[in-house]
């Protein structure tokens, strides 16, 4: 199922649930005025708990299945284009606004929403780090704290200087030609592909102009999109393994777009307010102008 036919099952399925009790879920999904005790441990027992869970599933499922070693480090910093490190930048800053956002629903104050809330992904993405530590197939990567730090830093600066977040993260993908030369490394499948094929992704910082020229008449959910990809990778390196993939034509892409901010767009709905809110790590597909060294600028129609 492509993306854009994802987002448009969410909201039709949202959109129902709402129209069928749209009090008694209003009043669930609105921020509670003040701190709400039950609200705070139910947020707190279920970050855990999914924490927990996610890291013990991990360490069964994924790392069990590769020899295990002396904790080690290793310089990873110049593999797949930096795609990687961008996606560790995303990953921490989108668990971060959603433990800042959790605790705000649940009346915690804004200092607490940024010290245990933002700091959520920086914390989960340090224990998977440290796990890489112990796996002779990886290793534990300064790079990928410097990336996840970022991730957090973007959020919590934002909201230091802004109060608010104008410059958000986002994600978009489409498939490639290159997941079916090595499926096992790219993914086989969408939902894998997603995952695994850098080369498919991209990621987006998305600028709301409304945030920077308050006083302007610019609708308040439009956005100015900034995105960086790469194409050409089936290997982390330019190298050769076992006689393959010699004949990389590995290249960075930079792009310029439209977008809409979703959590701007005006509802007296919370459960619609919700739902954009959680869409909104979704770049909305626009005509966009791609640039790289060997194909220069290009128009496309639309770009997911």
């Amino acid at each position: 199922m492509g993306a854009c036919k994802f987002l448009i099952l969410c909201l039709l399925t949202l959109i129902s649930l709402n129209s069928h009790s749209q009090s008694k879920l209003d009043s669930f999904f609105k921020p509670s005025d003040s701190l709400n005790t039950s609200r705070r441990n139910a947020v707190v027992i279920t970050e855990a708990t999914l924490g927990s869970l996610t890291l013990i599933g991990l360490d069964q499922l994924w790392y069990a299945d590769f020899e295990r070693s002396k904790f080690k480090t290793v310089n990873d910093s110049d593999e797949w284009l930096q795609m990687d490190k961008i996606g560790h930048v995303f990953s921490s800053y989108q668990l971060g606004r959603l433990g800042a956002n959790s605790l705000n629903w649940a009346g915690v104050r804004k200092k607490d929403q940024l010290i245990y809330g933002a700091t959520l992904g920086l914390g989960f993405l340090t224990a998977v780090e440290i796990f890489d530590g112990y796996s002779k197939e990886w290793g534990f990567s300064w790079t990928d704290m410097a990336a996840n730090a970022a991730g957090t830093g973007l959020y919590l600066g934002q909201e230091l200087l802004w109060d608010e977040q104008r410059i958000t993260l986002k994600y978009s993908f489409h498939q490639t030609q290159f997941a079916s030369q090595r499926p096992n490394k790219l993914g086989d499948g969408f939902l894998e592909e997603m995952l695994k094929d850098y080369n498919g992704q991209t990621y987006w910082l998305s600028c709301n102009v409304h945030s920077f020229f308050k006083e302007s008449k610019i609708p308040r959910w439009i956005n100015i999109a900034f995105g960086y990809g790469a194409e050409g990778m089936l290997t982390g390196k330019n190298e050769t393994i076992d006689n393959l993939f010699a004949d990389q034509n590995r290249r960075r892409q930079f792009y310029l777009s439209l977008d809409v901010d979703l959590s701007k767009i005006e509802t007296n709905s919370r459960v619609l307010r919700t739902a954009f809110d959680i869409l909104n790590v979704i770049k909305v597909p626009f005509p966009t102008f791609s640039f790289d060294g060997k194909n220069g600028a290009k128009l496309h129609y639309i770009y997911f």
